[in-house]
């Protein structure tokens, strides 16, 4: 399948998710936008309140990331995961000594819409790069509200309860939690807390877009 999409891409020049210059055989992004995604770790409210609020992400929801996400999550370009998911492991603090990456899910009536979850894209990604296993120990136990369409005093309200979480995969140690876009923290502190209840310790974020 490899060989095919590479040869597809060769025959037939697609533009770049990022900035529309035409790509060749690369995947994902061009050289140049790749080079525009740097990862840093940041503090950032209401996690800051938390010692483990610490997250490591592309930056904000803005130009390459932006565009990046959107191809992503509803161009079904799953070849961007690739190159989003290894600029942000680069990124991975070596003293978080992470040893799981799992992903935010979707519902399950959403994900079948949709046709794949891109958080569990994303955290293959990461992990592959971190060279430590990519868990879907989280589960969506109804569906919600989407998140956008609330007000910030609202999203806490919307997801309480909504995760449940299965450690039982899990490796021992520190958790890296995985999503594509965070906006108030609210999806990540919900699954943090899943996490929490059922047994893990020590919970990392990580977003590619804030």
């Amino acid at each position: 399948m490899g060989a095919v999409a590479g040869l597809l891409r060769a025959l037939v020049p697609r533009p770049c998710p990022g900035c529309d210059a035409q790509l060749g055989r690369e995947a994902g992004l061009c050289p140049a936008c790749r080079a525009r995604l740097v990862p840093r770790v940041e503090v950032y409210s209401p996690l800051w309140l938390r010692p483990e609020g610490h997250l490591v992400t592309l930056g904000p929801y803005r130009g390459v990331t932006r565009r990046a996400v959107r191809a992503l999550k509803f161009g079904g370009a799953r070849d961007l995961a690739g190159a989003l998911g290894g600029a942000l492991a680069a990124g991975v603090p070596a003293g978080w000594n992470v040893r799981s990456v799992v992903p935010v899910p979707l519902h399950s009536a959403r994900e079948r819409e949709r046709g794949f979850n891109q958080a569990a894209l994303l955290a293959g990604a990461v992990a592959a790069s971190l060279n430590v296993p990519a868990v879907p120990a989280l589960r969506r136990t109804r569906a919600t509200g989407q998140q956008a369409r609330l007000h910030a005093h609202e999203r806490a309200g919307n997801l309480a309860g909504a995760f449940a979480a299965d450690p039982r995969r899990l490796p021992s140690g520190p958790v890296l939690l995985l999503d594509d876009v965070m906006t108030t923290g609210s999806t990540l502190l919900a699954c943090r807390d899943a996490l929490h209840a059922a047994g893990v310790r020590e919970v990392r974020f990580a977003v590619v877009a804030r």
